[in-house]
């Protein structure tokens, strides 16, 4: 018996229905998108709503969401409550007070939570998870990651009007890099300082440059996090450093040759030692998320990362912006766990 997989969202969410529909565990059954362009674009088999709510009614195991940040608890939450188990895109939510909504209603339905961070996945951090427990870096003490993207392009709508990305505090997308680095560290954040440039580059947008968060997670590492959406720089990357008390894993910090806005040549740095390049694909992580998430649900078992862990990667990155607010002054970062009754 197959699982029935929704997927709401069609942007994003095709690489989720190419995921599912080949499968063996899995076949998409239905799609969901206000853009009537995107639905015609799916075969006839599937069926297809417009409306997220006549979506919910039709017979699913899974919903996979893949809508705009700011609806991502409203849909996470009427999907649980509708008998749905939940993938979702990053970032989990949009504030703490969402962070708490969506644990609530994972621990009062008992449904099947995940969050969909491919990063944690790609064969480099894969490798660099084997290294880290087999205690080749020693005690982890310093971690860093930098996620740089300019994403002007998608911040209006054909209309001209502000998308949702727009408006997004930059240290909000940050789980692609947080996550990475306390899923390799098996870790949470604690604590969290922020910073940002405010919007010089793209003023008419409101979209701020660049934003920092600093954390320190329970056991005392410190991490770094830099992430920037409407910067002057090509192409976009991710770039990950982790040191221990043996050694230290760093990525490869950019791609051959200079783009746009990225002007000086640097010479090649000594390699760190042990050194890993990423050339995981997303098709790659995402495929073992896929499954991750289905065997969870076939074994009832936890899924590979589970709400709490959800909100370890998403709520830290919420913290540093009302740090940033805060005249960086630190805020605690909430433990949601502590919501369960023991």
């Amino acid at each position: 018996m197959k699982l029935k997989i929704g997927i709401a969202g069609l942007g994003r969410g095709r690489t989720w229905v190419n995921n599912f529909s080949t499968h063996k565990q899995s076949e998409v059954v239905a799609v969901c998108d206000m853009d009537t362009d995107r639905l015609t674009q799916y075969p006839t088999e599937v069926s297809k709503y417009g409306d997220y709510e006549k979506f919910l009614k039709h017979e699913l195991d899974v919903v996979v969401i893949c809508t705009p940040l700011p609806e991502h608890m409203k849909h996470t939450i009427a999907a649980l409550e509708g008998g749905k188990h939940v993938l979702c895109e990053v970032p989990a939510v949009n504030t703490l007070e969402e962070c708490k909504q969506v644990v609530q209603t994972v621990e009062k339905t008992g449904l099947k939570y995940m969050l969909a961070e491919n990063s944690c996945y790609s064969d480099m951090n894969l490798a660099w998870k084997e290294k880290i427990g087999g205690d080749e870096l020693g005690k982890i003490l310093y971690a860093e990651a930098e996620y740089v993207h300019d994403c002007r392009g998608i911040m209006r709508h054909p209309d001209g009007s502000l998308t949702w990305r727009a408006s997004m505090p930059p240290i909000h997308y940050c789980t692609h890099s947080l996550g990475p680095l306390l899923f390799l560290i098996e870790d949470r954040c604690v604590s969290a300082t922020g910073l940002n440039t405010g919007s010089n580059i793209a003023p008419e947008l409101g979209a701020i440059d660049l934003e920092v968060g600093l954390f320190k997670t329970a056991r005392g590492t410190i991490i770094k996090i830099l992430c920037g959406f409407s910067i002057e720089r090509h192409p976009s990357f991710h770039w990950y450093v982790v040191y221990g008390t043996k050694g230290a894993l760093e990525s490869q910090r950019r791609y051959k040759g200079s783009g746009k806005g990225y002007l000086q040549e640097i010479a090649p740095e000594r390699e760190m030692i042990p050194h890993e390049i990423d050339t995981g694909a997303h098709g790659t992580a995402e495929s073992r998320i896929a499954d991750g998430f289905i065997q969870s649900i076939v074994n009832d078992t936890k899924p590979p990362i589970d709400v709490y862990e959800a909100m370890d990667y998403t709520a830290p990155g919420i913290c540093a912006h009302l740090s940033s607010e805060l005249d960086s002054s630190i805020v605690q970062v909430p433990n949601f766990r502590e919501s369960r009754t023991l």
